[in-house]
């Protein structure tokens, strides 16, 4: 099952270093979204991989995961 995990941010210098983490592990880009708009990035991973995905998106300070 998969699920979309979002980080809010609140820089986009921030928000583009954890979307370039993400990509660097091995994250596929259509799997990874930025809104610039809403200082969100979202990721669509698998239930496995969700715990990944939410320490990789805190190395960089979001302001909160959901």
């Amino acid at each position: 099952m998969t699920k979309t995990v979002t980080g809010d941010f609140g820089s986009k210098a921030a928000m583009a270093n954890a979307m370039d983490d993400l990509l660097s592990s091995g994250y596929p880009r259509e799997k990874v979204f930025m809104d610039t708009e809403h200082m969100q990035l979202k990721v669509i991973t698998a239930d496995v991989t969700e715990r990944e995905v939410h320490e990789i998106l805190m190395r960089h300070k979001p302001t909160g995961v959901h």
